[in-house]
C-alpha cells in the first residue's frame, strides 16, 4: 500500500469503546537479532505508545505468541524449518520487551496461533468489539488476527504507521489485503485513531 494510500482516511467509527490491542509486542519479533526480528519495530514503537497513552491500561490488551508443544499437522514442519523457536514457552525470547510491561492491567492473552482472535480476547472484548489492532508482525499475527475477527463480526481499525511487518515490502502488502475489507477493517494511521477518539 502507498503512503497516499494509507493517508486517505475514511471516516471511522467511534472509537471511545474501542480496545487497543497490541500483538506481540516481544523480543523474538523486536531483537535485531532474531530471526523474526522486523525491521521496522522500533519505529512503530512510538505510535504504539501514543495509542497507548490514548487508550490506557484497562482499555489495552496485549498480546503474546507462545510456541506451546502441540507438533501436529502442518506445526511439525514449521518448527523443523525454525528450529531456534522451537522452545518452552518460558524462554526469555518470548518475554514482552519492556516498554510493553505494564501497557494493559489484564495481563497478555497468549495463543499459540499467529491470530489472537478467539476466546483468550473475545472474553475480554466481548464477541463483536471494536477494535483497534497494532503490533508485529503485520503480514502475519496482525493480519491473523484482523480476518477473523471481521469475520465474526468485530469492527476492526488497523493502526498502520503502529504496526512493524517482516519487511517494509510484505507489510505494505500486508495492508493492502486488509484494506479490501472495508468497512470491516479500515485502514488508517495513529494519529486518526486518536482523533477519532
Amino acid at each position: 500500500m502507498s503512503e497516499e494510500t494509507v493517508m486517505e482516511q475514511p471516516t471511522l467509527p467511534d472509537l471511545s469503546d474501542a480496545w487497543l490491542v497490541i500483538i506481540d509486542p516481544q523480543k523474538i519479533f523486536a531483537d535485531s537479532a532474531s530471526p523474526w526480528g522486523s525491521p521496522m519495530f522500533d519505529d512503530a514503537l512510538g505510535s504504539i505508545k501514543s495509542l497507548r497513552s490514548q487508550f490506557g491500561a484497562d482499555r489495552t490488551i496485549v498480546t503474546r505468541w507462545l510456541p506451546g508443544t502441540d507438533r501436529t499437522g502442518s506445526w511439525g514442519p514449521y518448527f523443523e524449518r525454525w528450529p531456534f523457536a522451537d522452545k518452552p514457552d518460558t524462554d526469555p525470547i518470548f518475554d514482552l520487551v519492556s516498554p510493553a510491561n505494564g501497557w494493559s492491567n489484564r495481563g497478555t492473552v497468549d495463543a499459540s496461533t499467529f491470530g489472537k482472535w478467539g476466546e483468550g480476547l473475545t472474553r475480554l472484548t466481548g464477541a463483536t468489539p471494536t477494535l483497534v489492532l497494532a503490533g508485529v508482525s503485520t503480514d502475519c499475527c496482525v493480519i491473523s488476527t484482523a480476518l477473523p475477527a471481521a469475520d465474526a463480526g468485530a469492527t476492526v481499525v488497523v493502526a498502520a504507521d503502529a504496526c512493524a511487518g517482516s519487511s517494509q515490502d510484505n507489510h505494505a502488502a500486508a495492508l493492502q489485503v486488509m484494506g479490501l475489507y472495508a468497512p470491516q477493517i479500515e485502514v488508517v494511521d495513529s494519529a486518526a485513531v486518536l482523533a477519532a477518539r
